[in-house]
């Protein structure tokens, strides 16, 4: 059996995960706050938590979610657990894992060093499980003390494509085809770039041809939506019959979502990795929420055997 605890926002997530499976039992945690604002945790019966497995279902949303579940996180294995695994589905500092001038601060690298300080358990490291980072290189900004593993969240949308008529799969640009064209392999497949033209970054067509095609795009995750509507314009223009998209995490920042209500997108796919942008979607057109619960209880239930 294995003990989850989870953010708040990511109860109806965890639910998910534990629900008809009697491996999991849910924890219990009082997320509180001093007058001050700090936090004051509790989590009930920790002593419970004693030799045996115990997972973390963690949501950094914003800078201001991370000390108290960092707290947390770095509190549970000084309590004799068998094994402890962090589920951060989304790294929100991705996209800032390179510097390109002398000044500028690669957060991700600086993330990964918070997590990389988690005490061992009694079974040894403990391990953070990340689906579709931004770039894979950003497994070695953590230390040897933990264990990181990059998990992806693709093979639910493949199942969705399957289902479409004629579709063909196109990549924004030549990394995530690197990345990601060997999980689509057999599926015919479009690749895009990017250009500067008079200071304006436009999208077009390297390879493939998704004329009289149903285009899917095909992205680790998504926040102003430039890219894929500039990316949908293009595919049209070429002669796309219609133009999906996926992302595994849908940022949204500022609400960016609704630019696509009547985008011209048939559908839009995305995780519940992000739950504040999940909640503000809701049912809205041309969104399909694909959960992570099936995923992310398969990756733990092997570890809680014997």
């Amino acid at each position: 059996m294995i003990t989850l605890l989870y953010a708040p926002q990511m109860e109806a997530l965890a639910r998910r995960i534990a629900e008809g499976d009697s491996r999991f039992v849910l924890g219990s945690v009082q997320w509180k706050s001093f007058p001050d604002g700090y936090p004051d945790l509790w989590v009930e019966h920790m002593e419970c938590l004693r030799n045996n497995d115990v997972a973390m279902l963690a949501s950094f949303d914003s800078p201001a979610d991370i000390f108290p579940q960092l707290s947390l996180i770095y509190e549970v294995p000084r309590y004799g657990v068998r094994s402890f695994k962090v589920v951060l589905p989304y790294f929100p500092t991705g996209t800032m894992e390179r510097v390109d001038r002398d000044g500028r601060i690669a957060t991700a690298a600086t993330l990964a060093r918070m997590l990389s300080v988690v005490p061992m358990t009694i079974s040894g490291a403990p391990q953070v499980l990340i689906y579709d980072i931004h770039a894979l290189q950003e497994r070695f900004y953590f230390s040897d003390q933990v264990i990181p593993r990059l998990e992806t969240a693709l093979p639910l949308v493949k199942k969705e494509i399957e289902q479409l008529e004629n579709p063909i799969v196109v990549f924004p640009d030549d990394g995530a085809y690197k990345r990601f064209g060997s999980i689509f392999e057999g599926f015919d497949q479009a690749v895009c770039m990017k250009r500067r033209e008079n200071g304006t970054r436009k999208i077009f067509l390297r390879e493939g041809d998704p004329k009289g095609r149903h285009a899917v795009i095909i992205d680790d995750l998504v926040q102003s939506g430039s890219t894929l509507i500039a990316a949908k314009d293009m595919l049209k223009r070429v002669g796309a019959a219609q133009v999906s998209a996926y992302a595994t995490h849908g940022v949204f920042p500022n609400q960016s979502w609704e630019r696509f209500i009547d985008a011209g997108f048939e559908h839009f796919w995305l995780t519940d990795s992000c739950p504040r942008a999940v909640r503000e979607i809701g049912c809205a057109r041309p969104f399909k929420v694909l959960s992570l619960a099936e995923s992310i209880r398969t990756i733990l239930a092997p570890e809680m055997q014997g």
